[in-house]
């Protein structure tokens, strides 16, 4: 007995399976990037928010050492991205404001502890560029970067000129 083998098919049959094959298999490799390059992309905010609240950790104590902030947002990032210090952003928060760290300080509010029962915060940004992998996926994106950003806040803790 001669059992049938599905290489019994006519040879059109074959060739049309295997175009299928080879149309399915690129819509799945493009797929598959996207999702490996969109997942390398989040691995990195989820370090740069890690880093943002690093440095706001260390604001909320030292609200004035803005090179600290940067250098510990920059420091706790640095096994996954490396952030350069002049992408990180500091500011003070007075009721709802931002202002800068020398302006915060020239106002007298980084040396303040609240006005109006609001407690002042410090705030981190971070940005970083996230260069894409995959060329395919900066042809469909029609960027060759995705530009990630993250910021934290926390509340001052210990004002900058000592306790009143």
């Amino acid at each position: 007995m001669n059992p049938t083998l599905p290489s019994s098919l006519p040879a059109r049959q074959r060739g049309q399976s295997l175009a299928e094959f080879a149309i399915s298999l690129l819509v799945l490799l493009l797929l598959l990037t996207g999702a490996i390059e969109t997942s390398l992309a989040l691995f990195q905010y989820v370090t740069l928010r890690d880093a943002s609240q690093e440095g706001a950790l260390y604001g909320s104590i030292n609200p004035t050492d803005v090179a600290g902030i940067q250098a510990h947002a920059a420091a706790a990032a640095n096994d996954v991205v490396e952030i350069r210090t002049d992408t990180v952003q500091v500011t003070i928060v007075n009721d709802g404001t931002e202002l800068s760290v020398a302006d915060a300080v020239t106002a007298g509010v980084a040396c303040e502890g609240q006005t109006n029962n609001s407690p002042h915060a410090v705030r981190v940004f971070v940005q970083f560029d996230h260069p894409v992998t995959f060329p395919f996926v900066s042809g469909m994106i029609g960027k060759d970067v995705i530009t990630l950003r993250a910021s934290a806040t926390n509340t001052i803790l210990q004002p900058a000129c000592g306790a009143p």
